[in-house]
């Protein structure tokens, strides 16, 4: 039987960056670290050109 192929997003990859670091560098639960993870990237996402660079 062939391996499934499951697509992963670039967001759920980006999502999934960012919660590892939370995880890794702070003393959050997973759960805490996915809702600061989304948090952190809406903001980052909406942020001006400017603001970014």
């Amino acid at each position: 039987m062939p391996d499934e192929i499951r697509y992963v997003s670039r967001y759920d990859e980006r999502i999934s960056s960012v919660r590892a670091v939370l995880e890794e560098d702070t003393g959050l639960t997973g759960a805490a670290c996915q809702d600061l993870a989304v948090r952190l990237l809406r903001l980052i996402d909406e942020a001006p050109e400017k603001l970014r660079r």
